[in-house]
């Protein structure tokens, strides 16, 4: 019986390629890409202080555009390469159509769709690293961190956790789609950024409101409904276990985001608009490394877990050790990536179904991943502690890793410009740093300004001030 003519092969559909995955792969792509550009732009951009939006909302901007050109330069075969040693691939471009227009090294589609669908993932990372960052770093050190940071440390991770020739892929660790790799990272990674950088201004410190609240949830609906993409894509096919994916990953950061809103209301009595995007956050990460693997019960679980046990170590903790007081984390990224990412990993390491392994896996040994609840109903105890133990190495390595490298590069940078920004464009932000302000007036090509300089109001703290006409218009 033939084929009909829409499925029939051709030389731009070959054989091999499944075109239903093949889309899936390039939506759930453009999913994760939007949770950066414009997700975590219109995030940043919101939830910081007036005077920083521009240099918020740029600094994401910048690390999207400059890792693709690494990406396709050298990181990605580096991430998902040649073994170069067990840890890390051989450097080469990916831009030749011969290697682009081939079969990917898993899946049913092209590589040029992998390269495009695993770029989303290494650019929202330094772009997390950058939440911890906000406030103060020289935007010219950024520019240099950003690359030599995923040169030397992401790539690295996602050689050992997700090639197959990665010596914790080998070993077995299981991270569905990057609460490892992505989220730990960024956490470790920020918060040793952070403390190397140093803190923001005293004033900004002690008060730092979200410049817009509601552009703020408007950027977090992007980063939560991209998640469909980001855990959904992770088994390279438009499966049953992708369908599975999506529904734990917003089943669990509902019920995160329930949990911190009742801890806020309980607690301070006031259920926060900011909780609730940080229990969401939360929610999603956890999930992250086990969407796919768990049953949907166990999302519930999760969600409960990661919405209160992180909510602790931020609200509770962090003012109780000198640390976490010291380094000047501004997202509390180290909180909601580091800590949720890890509880991830080790809820996953209990929780991951045998069933459910095969199925993503569809490796010959997928036996050897399988849960410490699972082993203990099922007599393989040994096996299930072994996998909790795993999960916990990679744990180790992963934190190692971006200790170590982002102290390096932050030492390297120090050596070329300075990390801070200097007291004057701290104190003034945007308009010092860029030129440009994120709200100001523009009639006929003359921007209007408030005349601070002549006033002894501060408007920030003062806001009621501006509705007696205090605040003097001056044409630049």
């Amino acid at each position: 019986m033939a084929l009909p003519p829409n499925i029939l092969p051709d030389e731009a559909n070959p054989k091999w390629m499944k075109k239903g995955d093949n889309a899936w792969q390039l939506t759930a792509a453009t999913l994760v890409g939007l949770q950066s550009i414009p997700g975590l732009v219109i995030i940043y951009g919101g939830m910081v202080k007036k005077k920083w939006a521009i240099n918020s909302a740029l600094m994401a901007f910048y690390a999207f555009a400059v890792v693709l050109i690494c990406w396709v330069g050298w990181g990605f075969r580096m991430s998902f390469g040649e073994r170069l040693v067990d840890f890390w691939g051989k450097p080469a471009v990916a831009l030749d159509q011969k290697y682009l227009l081939g079969q990917a090294f898993l899946g049913y589609f092209p590589t040029a769709t992998m390269v495009l669908f695993q770029f989303v993932f290494a650019a929202i990372t330094p772009i997390l690293i950058g939440g911890a960052l906000l406030g103060r770093m020289n935007f010219v050190a950024w520019m240099i961190f950003v690359p030599l940071w995923h040169t030397f440390s992401y790539t690295i991770g996602a050689f050992s956790i997700w090639s197959p020739n990665g010596w914790l892929a080998k070993l077995g660790v299981i991270d569905f789609a990057g609460g490892f790799v992505i989220h730990l990272s960024s956490g470790v990674a920020g918060f040793t950024a952070a403390y190397w950088v140093g803190p923001r201004i005293d004033k900004d410190r002690e008060r730092f409101p979200p410049n817009n609240v509601l552009m703020m949830l408007a950027g977090a609906g992007l980063l939560w409904m991209g998640w469909t993409g980001f855990n959904g894509g992770a088994p390279y096919a438009a499966s049953t276990v992708a369908s599975l994916a999506v529904l734990n990953t917003h089943v669990c950061a509902a019920t995160s985001l329930l949990t911190w809103l009742l801890l806020d209301t309980v607690v301070f009595g006031k259920p926060s608009v900011i909780g609730a995007v940080q229990g969401m956050i939360t929610g999603l990460v956890c999930i992250t490394p086990g969407a796919g693997i768990v049953q949907c019960w166990v999302a519930i679980l999760m969600g409960l877990i990661s919405g209160s046990l992180p909510w602790y170590t931020m609200m509770i903790l962090h003012s109780k050790f000198n640390i976490l007081k010291h380094v000047d984390d501004t997202f509390a990224v180290f909180h909601s990536h580091a800590i949720a990412g890890s509880l991830g990993g080790i809820l996953t390491g209990f929780f991951a179904m045998p069933k459910l392994c095969r199925l993503f896996f569809q490796v010959p040994d997928w036996e050897k991943y399988i849960g410490l609840a699972y082993g203990l109903e099922t007599g393989r105890t040994s096996a299930g502690l072994k996998q909790m133990g795993i999960q916990l190495i990679g744990i180790v390595f992963i934190v190692c890793l971006n200790i170590v490298t982002t102290s390096l590069i932050c030492l390297f940078i120090k050596l070329i410009v300075p990390l801070r920004l200097n007291e004057e464009e701290l104190r003034i932000g945007d308009d010092a740093v860029h030129g440009e302000e994120a709200y100001a007036l523009w009639v006929d090509g003359d921007r209007f300004e408030n005349a601070k300089s002549n006033s002894i109001y501060d408007v920030d703290e003062y806001p009621s001030i501006m509705s007696k006409n205090a605040i003097e218009l001056q044409m630049v």
